[in-house]
């Protein structure tokens, strides 16, 4: 049985145990797997994945629901966490919630589970407002909708600063010898309102994995919202990451992610700005190697006037690895003054390294600046050559000059442990030792 005819022949159970008494989820989940009936999962014959198949991650005889929860111990873990700093933590065991690892809290602010906020009389105007709001109708979303179970939900009220980032983690354990997990995210940050979030998916086993997430955020005015994406697992890992931010008059949005490992990665992140002197920042670095593949697909959509844009992608990719970039600006008639940047920029270290970059801009309007631009190459022998007559082995002088690549990618990270930990991995993928401090 291929994997679409397996997902919609076992709605009908999971709808039962998981929906309860909310009426309004029910219909949501049963709409939700028409439409995944109706349209699939994407192909190479959809522009938008015209350079990545999913045949490959779609083959396995994935195990939908695990029954029980693999019980692992934090020092497990730990080296996944940002534990150098006090972070609220939610911790999901194969999409399982961990209780015993997490640490939640509704003092000003709510971090909790998605299930509790499903199913609460007390989330519900919450849920009302924003759930299955921005997340448009594709397969992949419609899919993660039909079957939301768990994931996390994070509220932030009016006029509060979050007082410690929050991490969200998703481990797979090999409890199941494959496993399809569909996290389910919902952040809503109010008016005057700031949180820092970190994310990551992480396999523990080498059992093929394939997570289909699914996060909507909403800022509104003014609110502030940091967001790190580290995407570095087991090559029998693959991830689908959607992300939807939606943001109100005068709030700031980045997105900072860091694509270093797994199978294949598709990372669709789409801004919407629905207000004026909105900021929305999309930043990324990728190092891949061997068959890795990783496609980032953007876009930000400025509707009124006013507001700024700036994406920065840079790529590195060595052996047999293919990177993606299809980023896309549209600015409508009416968002006059819009200041909207585009770049990406990449490294191909081995003649077999594929590269397929599209920036792409739509403009309505006639009083903006927008520019974009991508440059594919290879590190500059020159460069190399200096590096080399001032005593510095060519395998270091490598590693310097693509750290120096992808430095101003790193210069906005606003936590000072992120910076390190990614300047870490970046380092142990160079395969060099840097001699000094990152």
């Amino acid at each position: 049985m291929e994997l679409k005819e397996k997902l919609v022949s076992s709605f009908l159970a999971f709808e039962e145990e998981y929906t309860g008494t909310n009426d309004d989820l029910h219909k949501i989940r049963n709409q939700a797997i028409k439409d995944f009936e109706a349209l699939g999962f994407p192909s190479r014959k959809q522009e938008e994945y015209k350079y990545t198949s999913l045949k490959s991650v779609l083959k396995e005889d994935y195990s939908l629901f695990p029954k029980k929860e693999n019980t692992i111990e934090y020092r497990d873990i730990e080296k996944y966490l940002i534990h150098e700093i006090d972070t609220y933590d939610l911790v999901f065991i194969d999409g399982i919630y961990s209780s015993h690892l997490s640490s939640t809290t509704h003092d000003k602010i709510d971090v909790c589970l998605m299930s509790s906020a499903l199913n609460k009389d007390l989330y519900k105007p919450v849920i009302d407002n924003y759930f299955n709001k921005i997340a448009p109708k594709n397969g992949l979303n419609s899919l993660n909708t039909a079957f939301t179970k768990e994931g996390a939900f994070i509220h932030i009220h009016k006029n509060t600063l979050a007082d410690k980032p929050i991490q969200i983690i998703n481990f797979s354990t090999g409890n199941e010898s494959s496993v399809l997990v569909q996290p389910r995210n919902l952040i809503v940050v109010d008016e005057n309102s700031h949180c820092q979030i970190i994310e990551r998916h992480q396999s523990l086993t080498e059992q093929p994995v394939l997570t289909n997430s699914v996060t909507e955020i909403f800022a509104n005015k003014r609110a502030i919202v940091d967001y790190y994406k580290i995407q570095n697992d087991n090559l029998s890992a693959s991830l689908i990451d959607n992300t939807y931010i939606e943001q109100q008059t005068e709030s700031f949005c980045s997105v900072h992610t860091f694509s270093l490992g797994g199978k294949l990665t598709r990372n669709n992140l789409n801004f919407y700005q629905k207000g004026e002197r909105i900021d929305s920042t999309m930043k990324g670095v990728t190092i891949i190697e061997g068959k890795q593949h990783v496609d980032h697909n953007t876009l930000v959509h400025h509707i009124e006037p006013n507001c700024e844009s700036h994406q920065d992608y840079k790529g590195i990719f060595d052996e047999k690895s293919v990177g993606v970039f299809n980023g896309k600006v549209v600015v409508e008639k009416e968002a006059q003054k819009t200041n909207a940047y585009q770049s990406n920029n990449n490294v191909l270290l081995n003649d077999k390294a594929t590269i397929n970059s599209k920036p792409q801009l739509e403009i309505f309007a006639d009083d903006v600046k927008c520019s974009h631009g991508c440059t594919i190459g290879q590190l500059d022998e020159e460069a190399l050559f200096y590096l080399q007559s001032r005593g510095i082995p060519r395998k270091e002088a490598s590693g310097l000059l693509m750290y120096a690549f992808a430095n101003n990618v790193l210069e906005s990270v606003k936590i000072p442990e992120i910076k390190k930990r990614i300047n870490k991995l970046i380092a142990l993928k160079l395969g060099v030792e840097l001699g000094f401090n990152l």
